[in-house]
């Protein structure tokens, strides 16, 4: 049996992938030149497989996605052909759970706004008990001082998308006494947490109730602009958006529109349809938005968790045993 792996990787994770693939011969490709010649009569390929890398391949069972989004990994050949594709799903969901709960915070205790007079040198909010609540109804608007801040377990938490991350969220939304939902195409439990996760019909009414709509989902033909004016207006007018699943799901435009409407309370991105996002966007400048630049699965952990998941499902093809992460090539995850 042949590994090829391509664009080649360091001498450390080489080692560890050696020792986990045995006999097996293992091919570090460091140029396009030698993977096209080795993977011919590869059995396994982990990199970045091109149409032209799969035209070459004779005999390949098993391909290794270094990403856990397959959006820009996948293409029609690869779809089509016999190989079993697994992924690196499961590394970030402690840490993308971690920054949605932070971005939650940030609004439930009107965090932004203290930062901000924090850089004035303000100590107080503004006389007679009330000041400015930018972040909860939109800008410019009024409320007493109990109303500008939330008590969590008064609120409700729904996520779209309860995969490995979106079943992590739940889960630390449920630490702070929230009320949860969750819909998915597989509907399920999420022991300890959620008795049920809803089918995609209920979407909308997710939508309806939820004081936190969390876009946990993967980038699929089906979710790509799933968040449309329409879908958007479903959401309570106090509502916050959350995306940290992938930025092709919210209409950027659409999204736009409805903040400067005042049709939703605020939204909190960490991906967006364009990213960089252009520095003269008006998100940047609404004072109910948070942006973060596709930071939120940072972590020093990630690095050792992506060669673990590497080695081990090396380990998994020798054996004859399926990768750990195995997909579905035709829906994307």
């Amino acid at each position: 049996m042949k590994l090829v792996i391509f664009p080649a990787i360091g001498e450390a994770r080489l080692a560890r992938v050696l020792d986990a693939a045995g006999s097996m011969c293992v091919v570090n490709a460091e140029s396009l030149e030698r993977a096209l010649f080795e993977i011919e009569q590869a059995d396994a390929f982990f990199g970045k497989l091109t149409p032209p890398l799969l035209a070459r391949a004779k005999c390949l069972r098993w391909v290794q996605s270094p990403t856990a989004s397959l959006e820009h990994f996948l293409f029609p050949e690869l779809i089509e052909h016999s190989c079993v594709l697994s992924n690196m799903r499961g590394l970030f969901s402690d840490v993308v759970a971690d920054h949605v709960m932070g971005f939650v915070l940030c609004f439930a205790r009107n965090l932004p706004h203290y930062f901000r007079n924090q850089l004035r040198g303000e100590w107080s909010p503004a006389g007679d008990q009330k000041y400015v609540v930018e972040f909860v109804s939109g800008p410019g608007t009024t409320l007493p001082m109990d109303l500008a801040h939330q008590h969590l377990s008064d609120c409700s938490l729904g996520v779209v998308g309860v995969g490995h991350i979106g079943s992590e969220i739940l889960r630390r939304a449920s630490a702070f006494g929230m009320t949860l939902m969750g819909v998915d195409p597989n509907t399920r439990q999420v022991p300890d947490v959620l008795d049920e996760v809803w089918p995609l019909e209920r979407l909308n009414e997710l939508l309806e109730v939820a004081d936190y709509v969390v876009i946990a989902a993967p980038h699929t033909p089906e979710t790509t602009k799933l968040f449309n004016r329409d879908r958007i207006r479903q959401m309570k007018s106090t509502g916050v958006l959350i995306n940290i699943g992938r930025g092709a799901i919210v209409d950027l435009h659409d999204l736009t529109a409805s903040l400067q409407a005042q049709e939703i309370g605020g939204a909190a991105l960490d991906v967006c349809e364009t990213e960089p996002l252009p520095s003269d966007h008006p998100l940047w400048r609404m004072p109910n938005v948070i942006i973060t630049p596709h930071v939120a699965a940072a972590s020093p952990r990630i690095a050792e968790r992506h060669l673990e998941t590497l080695v081990e499902n090396v380990r998994r093809f020798v054996s004859g045993r399926p990768p750990v992460t195995q997909v579905d090539k035709r829906l994307w995850y």
